[in-house]
């Protein structure tokens, strides 16, 4: 990971076991980002989603493309300190299934920004294959 590029955990509120950004390798602040989410064989959820066939929750993904989001959001030098939360997720839609210790590729695009809220475009994939994409609204807390 180049130097240059801040770690998720100094940037995002969020914390294990509830940090899904495992890296971020590009971005421009406010702009897109770029990075993936290296699935364990033993995340919780795993074991419950489902018996004997594990894979990732896609609402998970989801989240994990928001947290790309709200990093690109917080580099931006009007969010520093603040918080962006969910405000809404249109047009998910699930490709295939990602499974334990597949690493979730992730691409974040804001469509707009103000003040006060955003959109923006998301992807996950798995060695180059779409498994979600999903429009994300956000509030700036």
């Amino acid at each position: 990971m180049s130097a240059s590029i801040p770690q998720p955990v100094d940037v995002l509120p969020h914390r294990d076991p509830f940090l899904f950004l495992t890296e971020v390798t590009g971005y421009e602040a406010g702009s897109w980002a770029e990075g993936y989410w290296q699935l364990g064989d033993d995340e919780a959820f795993f074991a419950g989603h489902f018996p004997g066939r594990p894979t990732l929750p896609g609402v998970l993904m989801c989240e994990a493309i928001a947290q790309l989001g709200a990093y690109v959001v917080l580099l931006d030098e009007r969010f520093v300190g603040r918080i962006p939360l969910f405000g809404g997720l249109d047009g998910a839609r699930f490709r295939r299934q990602v499974l334990p210790g597949d690493r979730l590729d992730l691409r974040i695009d804001v469509q707009r920004m103000s003040a006060r809220a955003g959109k923006a475009t998301g992807t996950a994939s798995v060695g180059g294959e779409r498994a979600c994409s999903a429009e994300v609204m956000f509030v700036i807390g």
